[in-house]
Order: C-alpha cells, then structure tokens, then sequence
C-alpha cells in the first residue's frame, strides 16, 4: 500500500487529521521523568509515554530530529529509538529533519532518515526544496522504491516566511511557483485513493495561501503546522484541506507543545496526573479538528 493510501486510512480510522508533533524541551519535561538537562533516557521515557498516548488520538507522529540533536549523538540515537516505538504502536512516523542538499549528499540523507537500519526508516520526511529541484529526486525515488513519503516545505508558517517565500518571481511569489515546480511530481507518490504522498507543507497561520496551494497541488497531502501554540484555529487548519463525502480530507495538522506540554501536565506532580492531563489535551485537539473537519 502506498504511504498516501496507508496515512488517509490511517487519519480515517481515527476520524480526525491530528498528528502529534514530538519536540524534546530538557526544562518542560517532569523530573518524575528524571532530569531531561543531564540524561536522554528520562527523554525516551518522556516520549514514549507521550507516543503510548498519543495512539489512541491520531494516526501520525512527528519528530523534530533538530531538537532530538541537541542532545548529541544520544539524543540522535532516542529520536531512532522513539521512531521505532512508535512504529510499533501501529502509528506513521514522519520525520521532521528538513534536509536539503544535492547529488550524493541528498542520496546519503534521503538513506538515513527513509532507508531501513540504520537509518530512521521513517513513513515520510520533511525536505527542503529551496535549492532546486535535484534536491528532492533523491528523496522521491526511495520513496517511490519504498511506499515511503516526503513532505516539502513549500509556505511554511513562521512569521519570517515572507523574507523569502513572498517574493515575487514573474508575477507570482516564490511559493506559488514552487507549487508549480512540484505539481507534475504528484503522479510518482500518487496511491489507489487519489491522493498524493508527494506531501507539501502549508502553514495553518496562511489559510488563504493554503487554499490557493490546493488549487495548484489537488492531489498532495498536505502537512499543516501553526495549529496549537503558534495560534491557528481548527478551521484555519484545514482551509486547504477537500470536501469528500467523509468531510474535509487531504492532510495532517501537527500540533507538538500544546499536547505535549499543557499547562495542565506542566502542574502535575505525579504520573497519573501528568497522563490525564496529557490524554486531555490529546483529546480536545483530535476532537476539534473533528469538528472542523464535519463543517
């Protein structure tokens, strides 16, 4: 089955896009998880606990292997240990690594985060496209080989994403025109559902350049962050998102610290108290965005 196929079953069965982002923060993690600043494995512990939870509120997890690298060459070898745990829990790992480089390079990191061990084996990858389009072929053929996935950053959801994606190239801004760029690639990751795992990021804090995206990439899953802490709604969430006979459909939306780190959980001082607070926020978003999606 192909990755586009297995993650739309995937977000059906759950009834909800929710995609649970995993960001280490050594200082918001719970010294009942022992002390995150000085030893990786009260991170592993933090995270699996997060990812036993997160199974029963939404299809897909993703790491950010940049906070995950902080901790060295131990924290790398976590962020491959909770990918697996993950993996085991039946949920679709995408990787949030944001690579981009050419020829070999690209090929050596398209082996360590899609290729089996000792790479990452993940479901789908973020990548970088901002060096043209030999940066990403690397990546689309192990996916291709491998029913895998990649997510290309396209309009992204940080406030400075105008330094660069807003300028205008023949009439248009760069994201419209890398949309462009990436539109004819949809057919190599295309699945028996229709959609693509040729996978695009779209930010939630941009939903009308989110709508216009859709026009351009009809088949693409979207990746939607900016949903949670950075602000968004539900609704701005899933602007880009199609209307099907099952509701809106047609992508993720990854929220990481307000599910990772309510208010809630940070006051808890115990374990039980700590995973009903989790569970809480888990809940609440995969159910908003239910909503959102029913409208």
């Amino acid at each position: 089955m192909s990755y586009a196929d297995r993650l739309i079953e995937a977000v059906r069965a759950k009834n909800t896009p929710l995609c649970v982002g995993l960001d280490p923060f050594p200082d918001k993690i719970p010294t009942f998880f022992g002390n995150a600043r000085e030893d990786t494995s009260a991170v592993l512990k933090f995270f699996a606990s997060i990812v036993e939870i997160a199974r029963n509120h939404c299809a897909v997890v993703k790491p950010q292997l940049g906070l995950f690298e902080q901790f060295g060459e131990m924290g790398y070898a976590t962020a491959r240990l909770i990918c697996e745990q993950a993996r085991q829990q039946g949920l679709i790992v995408l990787l949030d690594a944001k690579r981009g480089d050419i020829g070999t390079t690209a090929e050596g990191y398209a082996r360590a985060t899609l290729g089996a061990a000792p790479g990452f084996n993940a479901d789908c990858v973020t990548i970088n496209p901002y060096m043209g389009l030999d940066t990403l072929e690397p990546f689309i053929a192990a996916a291709q080989a491998n029913a895998k996935g990649v997510a290309v950053l396209v309009r992204t959801s940080n406030p400075g994403a105008g330094d660069v994606q807003d300028l205008q190239v023949g009439g248009a801004p760069v994201w419209r025109r890398v949309a462009e760029m990436l539109s004819p690639l949809q057919a190599r990751l295309q699945g028996a559902s229709g959609w693509s795992g040729l996978m695009v990021v779209a930010g939630a804090t941009y939903p009308e350049e989110a709508r216009a995206l859709r026009e351009t990439l009809q088949r693409s899953l979207f990746l939607v962050p900016g949903y949670g802490a950075q602000g968004a709604s539900a609704t701005d969430a899933v602007a880009g998102f199609v209307k099907t006979p099952k509701g809106l459909e047609g992508g993720i939306v990854s929220s990481s610290r307000a599910v990772s780190y309510p208010q809630a959980a940070q006051n808890a001082t115990n374990l039980n108290d700590w995973r009903a607070a989790i569970n809480e926020a888990m809940a609440a978003a995969a159910a908003e965005l239910r909503t959102a999606c029913a409208a």
